[in-house]
């Protein structure tokens, strides 16, 4: 990495400086209709919800990593924890003046949790019943061809609570795979708690399929 700051110095000096600031309360407001219409749009099929949000997120990462990458002058990270951080203490925050902590690192180094002590997108949002995960169920991978942002594997459950729940902020799992996938990681993102169906932390879970090589775009030589 070739930036000599510690990391937290770094988003920290990069949003005060460097961002342009939005009214966090209007963009707050702007993305909950955006969910709300997505909703009526799928007839409250919030599998679609989520994955329609998750390509939305992805597209606006495909974008982010180029800001990012210019007014934070980082180098690539050495290893995929450091990637954790990264995207955490500088992306994080530059974008949305938070900092999520990097938890759960897997033996292998291939995956880790981002755990947020708040989330702004939710801020004014309380979902209905039948959108909430079922109690007693646990959050599974998604495959990797998928971007449902985690399927709830139903343990019970109760009555009026969604099979496939709706992940509200998923837009965050697509543009934290966006952004990797520009620096040619592949990941997979989703969220395995939200304080939105009842659990204590909102918890992203992020996992390192491969690593991409350059690939010549199909036509050109």
């Amino acid at each position: 990495m070739s930036t000599t700051k510690p990391l937290k110095t770094l988003g920290e000096d990069v949003w005060r400086s460097k961002m342009e600031k939005v009214s966090g309360e209007l963009f707050v407001l702007t993305y909950g209709s955006i969910v709300t219409q997505l909703v009526r749009d799928f007839n409250q099929d919030y599998a679609k919800v989520n994955e329609h949000l998750e390509k939305m997120g992805y597209n606006i990462g495909t974008r982010l990593i180029e800001e990012f990458l210019a007014k934070s002058q980082m180098g690539r990270c050495r290893d995929f924890r450091e990637t954790g951080e990264a995207i955490a203490k500088v992306g994080f925050k530059m974008f949305l003046n938070l900092v999520p902590t990097v938890a759960n690192l897997s033996a292998d180094g291939r995956s880790f949790s981002l755990v947020f002590d708040e989330n702004p997108l939710a801020e004014f949002v309380e979902l209905p019943d039948d959108a909430k995960r079922p109690a007693g169920t646990v959050v599974v991978a998604p495959s990797s061809s998928s971007a449902t942002g985690g399927a709830a594997a139903t343990a019970g459950g109760s009555a009026g609570a969604a099979a496939t729940p709706l992940w509200f902020s998923n837009v965050l799992c697509g543009v934290v795979r966006g952004c990797l996938e520009m620096m040619q990681l592949q990941v997979e993102a989703y969220w395995v708690s939200d304080v939105l169906h009842g659990d204590d932390i909102n918890e992203m879970r992020v996992t390192l399929i491969k690593v991409l090589e350059d690939e010549v775009p199909a036509g050109e030589d």
